[in-house]
């Protein structure tokens, strides 16, 4: 039978059904009390009236909504977007739905997010912090909102948290620089108020210090982590240091901008520089040199964040392991080579 037009209320429904209002209410909210053969009745009247149930009613009831909200520093970039795909499928599975914001690493908008989240009275809230975040939480935490910090591990055990071991990714990916036989390494990295960015510098200054081929870590520091500063970085770099053979770049868009400038000022890539990248997001082995990354498990990142806020425990704070992947961006040094490029 067809839907029927104007509102359909639950009272509708209950009719149709030949149930009461309650027996249609604990169909919807709680299924496991009913009978299948009664829950069959009023799923059948549900479909053929049309009836959407009123989210805002039963958020008034439950004293939540069923969303959450999930602030990142930047949805354009693909690994937040992986990220969230790994979130709203978790939420979706318990009937929760995702707010998704960005904040810019602004420390005032990410608390005008988090201000608007608490007026929304959301389920609990993922995000990845600024370098103000633990004052910016207090207008969540003071009404009991779940907190659960992506891609970052907050000091102390009071927040859940799930990440990545940055260090040891970044110290991996110069490892495999310098096996090829690159002793003059650029490092492009972001701001050290982030604490991915710190990290990757902790694990590439490992690696050269337990190198006993005498190798250098040439460190340069941009404000935006995207494909400008890293074109940026990359020009700055290359007319600073011409000695440098290959770049590692704190994530795979700054890798990105890298082989722009490299094809722009015709630096061939891997045979005069070799560029690293750090992510493995999705285009990064689409590129026309496919890209030598660090794989983080982006999806898994976002799906565990979710459980661990559906799932109330003490605070647990999980490390994902990342993974060296190696394509055609990097390659070995050819014996006395060095470096010719065009001024830029």
């Amino acid at each position: 039978m067809a839907a029927q037009t104007g509102r359909v209320r639950i009272g509708d429904v209950a009719r149709r059904a030949g149930v009461s209002v309650g027996t249609v209410s604990n169909v919807l909210n709680r299924p496991q009390i009913v009978t299948e053969e009664t829950r069959h009745l009023v799923e059948a009247a549900i479909h053929d009236l049309g009836f959407v149930p009123n989210a805002s009613a039963r958020q008034l009831r439950e004293g939540a909504s069923r969303a959450a909200g999930v602030l990142v520093l930047d949805i354009a970039n693909p690994f937040f977007m992986e990220m969230a795909r790994g979130i709203e499928d978790r939420l979706i599975a318990d009937g929760l739905t995702m707010v998704l914001s960005s904040s810019d690493g602004d420390p005032e908008r990410e608390r005008r997010v988090l201000e608007q989240f608490a007026q929304q009275r959301l389920r609990g809230v993922l995000l990845t912090p600024s370098r103000r975040t633990v004052e910016n939480l207090g207008v969540l935490t003071s009404q009991g909102t779940r907190v659960v910090f992506l891609d970052h591990k907050p000091r102390g055990q009071q927040f859940d948290a799930v990440v990545t071991d940055d260090a040891a990714g970044a110290r991996t990916a110069v490892q495999h620089l310098l096996h090829l036989g690159h002793h003059r390494i650029g490092f492009i990295n972001g701001p050290l108020a982030l604490q991915q960015c710190r990290e990757r510098r902790t694990g590439a200054r490992r690696a050269i210090r337990s190198s006993s081929a005498g190798a250098t870590l040439v460190e340069l520091e941009i404000d935006e982590l995207n494909a400008a500063g890293g074109e940026a970085g990359m020009h700055r770099l290359m007319d600073d240091d011409p000695e440098v053979t290959a770049v590692f770049c704190v994530n795979d868009l700054v890798a990105l901008g890298a082989l722009r400038y490299a094809r722009e000022h015709q630096v061939r890539v891997p045979d005069q520089v070799s560029v690293m990248g750090y992510d493995d997001v999705t285009f990064a082995g689409e590129l026309a040199v496919p890209l030598s990354s660090v794989r983080q498990p982006t999806y898994q990142l976002g799906w565990q964040a979710a459980d661990l806020l559906l799932t109330p425990d003490t605070p647990r704070q999980i490390v994902f392991q990342p993974e060296l992947v190696v394509r055609a961006s990097t390659g070995a040094v050819p014996a006395g080579r060095r470096r010719g490029r065009t001024a830029g």
